[in-house]
């Protein structure tokens, strides 16, 4: 095997790498391989929804990534959890199903990405989706990607807190990822039958059954192999032993947003002088390779409950095991929800043109990756400004390939952030407030009543929020000095080389990336294929209220 040869060669078996792999084996004219770092995702504690926080905190899944230390974070260094195995970050994410606001794509668009409208990429995030509530102009049922609701919200407090966020003046939205992202409802997650259903699940393992697709696990890529200014292979290491496998067509690299920039900055294409600081030959100087990077970031408000309905019922050992033995068993009860059912998305202040708050709502009192210790009743929000301006980069710490690089993702730099997240607390305590939560509601456990001004709020952002997992951005598409791939995914300056995945988002979305990550990899498909793209959908979205109202209010009106 170590001289293999295919028409495309896919770097990374992640969210976009996966859907490509299907995607471009299907009709069986194209020999595929893919390369990928990790190994099998057979395990409980992939596949179990409830269990999300296992892997992410593996090194057998995890790639350990960590920050430089962050100013804005009172200079802690934020842990970057990667999936490192087939599936990629599907495998170990919180399974969370949020596609954006349509004002993303479009703002995509006018950054010099056209023909990536919200109506030309809705046709391919329907093609990937099977709705377990049935399709229509908003969302797919055939597709292989199985969304649902988890446990349709059958404890009280899912519902206390979209009526909560009703009676604070906000809307309800039937479909957060249909008509009207804005308003409170349900939470979609990517799960089928009471299993993860991960991009391994729904796209990839279907087809390993074919055989012009080939899978090489533990392959730690070490270079893009180069001609002059085109792309023909792969370098890699597979134990101790140095392998090649090339590319008669082209070379796709679906790697993440820290993984992309980091292999081509290895492979001689990104910035000259930091290239050639590193050691490192420039076979291509391409400036904005690993800059422009951008994550969503998220603290936890807390409240105590007064009635023992929350999950704090269940964390003992006896009543896990009860769970696992259940989900084993049938695929359902508490085993088969990431427990994220319901949902809100409001805006920070008045006058903006669509929501940059995004909660996520739990009945329990737990960090997102399972580390607190605290078992009291009670229940939180998730909740984080979903518009960055703060803008980071990823660099090398050095020419291995085995050395993680570095990354920076300059948190809070920015005074919009950082007054957006005053909001965030403010706002939720406002809704924690309403009278849906009047039997249910006990003592502010986080931030806590003593955190009330503008400088309090800062100090405790800055020591408590956290990663929601979002990196992206880093290898953006458009056509200015700083872009890394066109509008096609095909790298500036190099033939027959291509980035599939987060990286290439010209600015991150408005909510989780895991949908929209797929819908590249799906759009991108038909790009690389030379198929006509899908028709664009007409279908209309919810219109920015008048302004006048949002400027005397700071919500929309119902």
């Amino acid at each position: 095997m170590a001289n293999m040869e295919f028409d495309y060669v896919i770097i990374g078996a992640g969210s976009a790498g996966c859907v490509l792999a299907d995607r471009l084996s299907a009709d069986g004219k194209n020999s595929v391989c893919v390369l990928e770092f990790g190994g099998s995702d057979k395990s409980i504690y992939i596949q179990m929804p409830t269990a999300l926080s296992i892997p992410m905190n593996s090194p057998k899944y995890d790639w350990g990534f960590y920050t430089e230390p962050e100013p804005g974070l009172n200079g802690r260094q934020i842990h970057q959890a990667r999936g490192k195995v087939l599936g990629g970050s599907s495998s170990i994410n919180g399974m969370v199903y949020v596609r954006g606001h349509a004002g993303d794509f479009d703002q995509w668009e006018k950054e010099g990405a056209p023909g990536w409208g919200y109506r030309n990429c809705l046709p391919y995030f329907n093609r990937g989706e099977d709705c377990v509530y049935g399709g229509d102009q908003y969302r797919g049922d055939k597709g292989p990607l199985t969304t649902c609701n988890g446990n349709n919200m059958k404890n009280p407090l899912y519902r206390a807190f979209i009526e909560a966020g009703e009676k604070a003046g906000y809307m309800k939205t039937d479909d957060y990822n249909g008509y009207q992202q804005e308003g409170f409802g349900r939470m979609d997650m990517t799960v089928r039958d009471g299993v993860r259903w991960s991009t391994a699940n729904a796209y990839l393992k279907p087809a390993m059954k074919r055989q012009n697709l080939h899978v090489e696990t533990h392959a730690l890529t070490t270079r893009i192999l180069l001609e002059g200014k085109k792309a023909v292979g792969v370098e890699y290491l597979q134990g101790e032993q140095l392998k090649q496998v090339k590319a008669r067509k082209e070379v796709i690299l679906s790697a993440g947003a820290i993984g992309s920039p980091h292999i081509l900055m290895l492979s001689g294409i990104g910035p000259a002088d930091h290239l050639k600081e590193m050691g490192i030959e420039v076979k291509h100087d391409l400036p904005g390779v690993g800059e422009n990077l951008q994550d969503h970031l998220e603290v936890w408000i807390q409240q105590e409950c007064t009635q023992k309905v929350t999950l704090a019922s269940v964390l003992n050992p006896i009543s896990k095991a009860l769970i696992g033995a259940r989900w084993l068993l049938f695929r359902d009860g508490l085993g088969a929800s990431n427990h994220f059912e319901s949902c809100g998305f409001i805006r920070s202040k008045p006058g903006i043109a669509f929501p940059d708050i995004q909660y996520h709502f739990m009945p329990v009192v737990m960090a997102y990756d399972g580390s607190s210790k605290d078992v009291r009743q009670g229940y939180q929000v998730h909740v984080g400004h979903n518009k960055p301006k703060s803008r980071g980069r990823i660099t090398l710490r050095s020419n291995d390939p085995a050395e993680k690089p570095s990354m920076f993702f300059n948190y809070l730099s920015h005074e919009d952030d950082r007054e957006a997240f005053r909001a965030c607390v403010r706002l939720s305590r406002e809704i924690y407030a309403q009278e849906p939560f009047d039997p249910f509601r006990g003592e502010e456990i986080a931030p806590g009543v003593n955190i009330q001004s503008d400088a309090e709020i800062d100090n405790w952002v800055a020591d408590n929020a956290e990663t929601a997992l979002h990196p992206s951005c880093a290898c953006k598409m458009g056509t200015d000095h700083m872009a890394v791939v066109d509008p096609d995914t095909k790298v500036h300056g190099i033939d027959r080389l291509r980035v599939v995945d987060s990286s290439i988002m010209p600015t991150v979305t408005n909510g989780n990336l895991n949908a929209p990550t797929i819908m590249i990899g799906e759009k991108a498909a038909d790009i690389i294929l030379g198929n006509d793209p899908l028709a664009p959908s007409n279908a209309p979205v919810y219109a920015t209220p008048d302004i006048e109202t949002t400027q005397r209010t700071g919500k929309a009106e119902r």
